[in-house]
């Protein structure tokens, strides 16, 4: 049979409201509403099925301080991470939010109710205090602490849930199972062993032997139960390792594995969160759990040290296993042997043997460049699925941002190269123009620096979904600040390459080049805010490529141009 619930019983809300949800329905329409976020949706989801408990709301003032200071809730519970559900102030005095207060929450995607919350609690909590307890470090290199003290709002609400609608997924709904699906899964498959593998990150050769060798010593099925919520920022998206998962299974023996899907919102915690992700898999019915080398590791710290040991996780879940009532299962790195064909954890590699491994890093490189990935490694159906998520750099998007000020040259620049890339072919060339996006998408604005900067931020979004597309853009606004251009190359490096370069033409020459006399209008104090007279241009410190139309022509500039895009794939057939 299947794993007894943490705490002893599973805090199913759906099904504990389900005979009072109509009415909990008509008074969720009837009272004050908050929209949650994309954490607090998944936080929510797995309070409201039950694979949080024993949590039944969100945690008031004395259990956040009791989890953050002693990794237990009030009774004596272990619990290893704060779930706390956060809005600011001003909005709670907005919706007149107190002590007993009743209010809906609602799903982000299509405002849906979906719970209730009656208001127990509200108080301010010690960001640097929890980063420190719970994080291991007041770092913002850390994901979870730079969350914290960039996106957390100041204000927590505490307080009881009752369930009104489950969030509605239009995704894998096959395989996305609450708790109490996946323990009538395993009752109806008869398995009373289960070993569940978390895992944030495709699978590969290695992982099926490490989760067969678990099964393999434990008597045991497998639950595979990959996080689908959110991970560490610039990990691969869910919908790819999905498609990889979907194609692992036939690998495994018929009847040994299951595949779920968990909507959980990770912290990156390390050995907290080793301890929270053995707790959501006893909710679930596992019997046992695997934890790898540096499990949920965020990698390393602002001096460059990782935040945690390999094996810090393993240590801290072994530490509880008598109160946990799930078995760990400990797994060392595996590695691959080549005289022998064959995987084996690191620590019983014997002396002098030959082996290999890809690290991390060195596999997400490999598709985007069209490296290959060797069969010892991978299995071909999921490196097919891989390169198609992250086709080789000649068929990805790019994006060149060529910024300066008014009559430099940049949009010569950037017509000339728009004829080059579209010489070369092979993908759709699209222009942006500073004076076709005022026109065409920034009318109503004017030319404060907040206003510039909107500006500025549409042209980054536009050019990252032309990026996305794997199509070139060529964008030629004047952007005078630095800190928005940065936060455009921020967009575009998430879907493809990122060019800066600065058109660095004098204000003479610019002045001399402007046939309009807008310059000189500016000059006579007709108009105000001109960028160059007075108003500021921030040169850009570290641009790609910088160039002046008076020192270089602009066919060499464009030839400039090309040839970083070829240095690094973009272009050319190599």
């Amino acid at each position: 049979m299947a794993n007894s619930p943490h705490g002893g019983i599973l805090k199913d809300l759906y099904v504990r409201d389900e005979p009072i949800q109509a009415s909990l329905q008509a008074e969720a329409e009837t009272l004050p509403y908050v929209t949650l976020t994309e954490r607090q949706l998944c936080d929510l989801e797995l309070i409201l099925n039950g694979g949080f408990s024993p949590l039944d709301g969100f945690l008031t003032q004395a259990e956040y301080t009791s989890v953050v200071e002693t990794l237990r809730l009030p009774d004596g519970t272990l619990w290893a991470i704060p779930i706390y559900l956060d809005i600011a102030r001003s909005e709670l005095d907005k919706l007149g939010v107190s002590t007993g207060s009743r209010l809906t929450l609602r799903d982000p995607r299509d405002d849906q109710p979906l719970a209730i919350i009656t208001v127990s609690d509200l108080y301010t909590p010690d960001f640097a205090n929890e980063a420190e307890k719970v994080y291991g470090a007041n770092d913002q290199a850390h994901p979870a602490v730079h969350y914290l003290f960039n996106n957390t709002r100041d204000t927590f609400v505490g307080g009881k849930l009752q369930a009104v609608n489950a969030p509605q997924h239009y995704d894998y709904v096959a395989i996305r199972r609450n708790p109490t699906e996946v323990r009538a899964l395993f009752k109806k498959l008869n398995w009373t062993r289960v070993v569940a593998f978390q895992t944030r990150n495709p699978m590969h050769r290695a992982h099926r032997e490490l989760t067969v060798r678990a099964a393999r010593m434990r008597h045991a099925n497998v639950l595979i139960q990959p996080v689908v919520g959110l991970t560490k920022p610039g990990d691969i998206d869910h919908f790819t390792r999905v498609r990889v998962y979907q194609a692992i299974m036939p690998k495994y023996p018929n009847g040994m594995a299951q595949l779920s899907l968990l909507p959980l919102a990770m912290r990156m915690g390390g050995p907290r969160e080793a301890l929270w992700h053995a707790i959501i898999r006893k909710n679930f019915g596992a019997t046992h759990f695997i934890i790898g080398r540096d499990h949920a590791g965020p990698g390393t710290n602002s001096q460059g040290q990782d935040f945690y040991g390999p094996y810090e996780a393993q240590d801290l879940v072994l530490k509880y296993k008598d109160e946990l009532d799930i078995e760990v299962v400990p797994f060392q790195m595996l590695t691959y042997l080549p005289d022998t064909d064959e995987y084996m954890p690191i620590n019983e590699v014997p002396n002098e043997t030959k082996t290999l491994n890809i690290s991390g890093t060195e596999l997400r490189r490999r598709p985007k460049t069209g490296a290959p990935i060797p069969e010892w490694f991978s299995y071909p159906e999921v490196v097919r699925i891989l390169r198609e998520a992250n086709p080789p750099r000649d068929k990805q998007g790019f994006t060149v941002f060529l910024t300066g000020l008014h009559a430099s040259g940049k949009e010569a620049i950037a017509r000339a190269l728009q004829v080059a890339l579209n010489q070369e072919g092979g993908r759709s060339v699209s222009l942006l123009l500073g004076e076709t996006i005022r026109h065409e998408l920034s009318s109503e604005l004017g030319y404060t620096k907040r206003e510039r900067n909107i500006n500025v931020a549409r042209i980054g979004f536009v050019a990252a979904e032309l990026t996305r597309a794997g199509a070139a853009c060529i964008a030629a606004p004047i952007a005078p600040y630095d800190e928005a251009r940065q936060l455009v190359r921020q967009q575009v490096d998430k879907t493809g390459g990122f060019y800066l370069v600065h058109v660095a033409t004098p204000l003479e020459a610019c002045i001399k080049n402007d046939r309009a006399g807008v310059y000189q209008r500016a000059i006579n104090g007709e108009i105000k805010g001109f960028t160059g007279i007075d108003d500021v241009y921030e040169a850009p410190e570290n641009p790609d490529l910088s160039a002046d139309i008076t020192k270089t022509s602009i066919s060499q500039i464009v030839h400039e141009i090309i040839l970083l895009l070829e240095r690094d794939g973009y272009i050319g057939d190599r």
